[in-house]
């Protein structure tokens, strides 16, 4: 089920490049571990930022390999 409250802020991650990203999820995961549940919803956040994570490094993958040059 979505969450309708995170939803726009998942829209704005997907935004991100994937450094940011990282680093956006990387220090969010470090807070949880030092603070338990600082945020409301902050599992629900590192599952979403964990998704964008791997779609975006997958479709960067994508681009870089069908960008290859081609000799004939």
């Amino acid at each position: 089920m979505r969450n309708p409250l995170l939803l726009p802020v998942l829209r704005w991650f997907g935004r991100l490049s994937y450094p940011k990203l990282f680093a956006l999820t990387a220090s969010l995961f470090a807070l949880t571990v030092v603070v338990p549940d600082p945020i409301p919803f902050v599992d629900e956040l590192l599952l979403g930022l964990g998704t964008l994570l791997l779609a975006s490094r997958k479709s960067r993958g994508a681009a870089t390999a069908g960008t290859g040059s081609r000799q004939h």
